[in-house]
């Protein structure tokens, strides 16, 4: 006679819990056809949710309430679960395959309320965008290739371009012949959700895109097939995102700057510089393209020295404060340069 199976020494009896987790898992496989790494990951962070309620004895999907779904938002955010705690945005993953779950028993009649559906997703903080200073921009404009051959004319009106307008580098790449008014100064530029904006170009990207358009594009336009996008590659065919990058990539890594420089590095330095020379954030919204005034206002970092400096110019008071102490003591100005 067959012995009846039994569970190994100190082997977990599947709950409820687990079960309803397996049924899901099997509906993101099968009915949503989810790729094996995205599964993966729906297991991986499903399955620290299950053993953590399993550890609080909570077995059954019925019986789990909001509370539990926000105290194990705060165990994995400081590691209290036993496992590594996670960033904002690891921690927003796991609440969003949690919610997923808790809807599905949901609909699947498993459970008669939602209990993850009003949790809300850690806020990430905000990166403020990267910026390089002017002495930075000139450095990488001037490296960015022999003027003498087409290239070198095309690398030097791509990059120009990139500063001049803070255009993105899908917008640089996508401009056409027809979209350039060199004479009044403007360009075409079509953005996200082609969307499409008219910004004014500085002088030296105007000089830069003009020479090589009488002296580069031509020679690189014969190779090719008549496209009629403003930067061609060496065949001929419309210059590519990537190479675009690599453009500036080169460009920046013979100018000796260190660390990572993108197109972007550019559009952000553009906006800084002319929130610093004074534009109106709105007007600065217009020129990128933002949709939102609260995507420009990352940009309106200034330093506390600029900061000190409009104070004393603005304020009445401030800038008697700042003569008085200097009639006080005429070294303090001389302290303060060398400071």
């Amino acid at each position: 006679m067959t012995a009846p199976a039994t569970s190994a020494p100190g082997a977990r009896t599947s709950s409820p819990l687990d079960e309803a987790l397996t049924g899901y898992l099997d509906h993101l496989a099968v009915e949503r056809g989810l790729a094996a790494n995205t599964l993966g990951a729906y297991r991986r962070d499903l399955r620290r949710y299950v053993d953590f309620l399993l550890n609080h004895r909570i077995g059954d999907p019925a019986a789990v309430t909001e509370a539990d779904v926000t105290n194990f938002l705060a165990a994995i955010r400081t590691g209290d679960d036993g496992a590594a705690r996670l960033s904002a945005s690891s921690a927003a993953r796991h609440v969003v395959a949690v919610r997923g779950f808790h809807r599905f028993l949901l609909l699947e009649g498993r459970t008669a309320t939602d209990p993850a559906g009003q949790v809300q997703p850690p806020s990430q903080p905000k990166r403020l965008p990267k910026a390089i200073s002017l002495d930075a921009v000139e450095r990488v404009l001037g490296a960015a290739g022999p003027p003498e051959t087409p290239t070198g004319l095309r690398d030097r009106a791509l990059l120009e371009l990139l500063y001049g307008c803070g255009a993105r580098i899908s917008e640089a790449v996508g401009c056409a012949i027809d979209d350039l008014d060199l004479g009044s100064g403007l360009v075409r530029l079509r953005g996200k959700g082609d969307k499409e904006r008219i910004v004014p170009i500085g002088s030296y990207a105007v000089a830069a895109v003009d020479a090589y358009l009488v002296r580069g594009r031509a020679a690189l336009a014969v190779r090719g097939k008549g496209s009629p996008a403003v930067f061609l590659n060496a065949r001929g065919g419309p210059l590519s995102r990537q190479s675009a990058w690599a453009v500036l990539a080169g460009a920046a890594d013979r100018a000796g700057l260190s660390g990572r420089v993108s197109p972007h590095t550019l559009r952000h330095s553009f906006a800084t510089h002319l929130l610093e020379g004074g534009a109106d954030v709105r007007v600065v919204q217009e020129l990128l393209g933002h949709a939102s005034v609260t995507t420009t206002q990352l940009y309106t970092r200034v330093t506390a020295d600029t900061l000190r400096e409009v104070y004393v110019a603005a304020h009445p008071r401030a800038l008697r404060a700042e003569e008085a102490a200097h009639s006080a003591d005429p070294s303090l100005s001389t302290r303060r340069r060398a400071d």
